[in-house]
């Protein structure tokens, strides 16, 4: 399976899971559990997306690096500080739940691992087994 297949179906999965974990936290939790779920999904998928983005970016389909190694590490601490800040201001101005936000943030690995648990359940050999 190639890689725009596989991210299509990861991403499709990411919002599933979004929206499976959002409406019951909504109907039973509170406003900052369900504020948590979404906004920490939210911030999760975007963060995903893009990471993906400058990775393609950087390598060539044959996987030579178009860029250099500074410029994508750079990036990602970019991005990774700009995920704490977010995450810090959500905290500290009380506007969700530290769990709920846990759970939120927690989607892309969910994602991964149901996609991880379905390609395997596909596998017509069963070598790791």
């Amino acid at each position: 399976m190639d890689w725009k297949s596989l991210h299509k179906l990861l991403s499709v999965l990411n919002w599933v899971i979004l929206l499976i974990l959002a409406v019951p936290s909504a109907l039973w939790m509170p406003a900052p559990f369900t504020g948590g779920v979404i906004l920490g999904g939210l911030v999760a998928i975007a963060n995903f997306h893009a990471l993906q983005h400058t990775i393609r970016r950087a390598f060539s389909s044959q996987g030579n690096m178009k860029r250099g190694k500074f410029a994508i590490i750079a990036k990602y601490y970019l991005r990774l500080v700009a995920l704490g800040v977010v995450i810090y201001i959500l905290l500290k101005k009380g506007f969700v739940d530290p769990v709920g936000l846990a759970v939120g943030v927690s989607i892309i690995v969910l994602g991964i691992l149901g996609l991880g648990i379905n390609l395997a359940l596909k596998s017509k050999t069963w070598e790791a087994v």
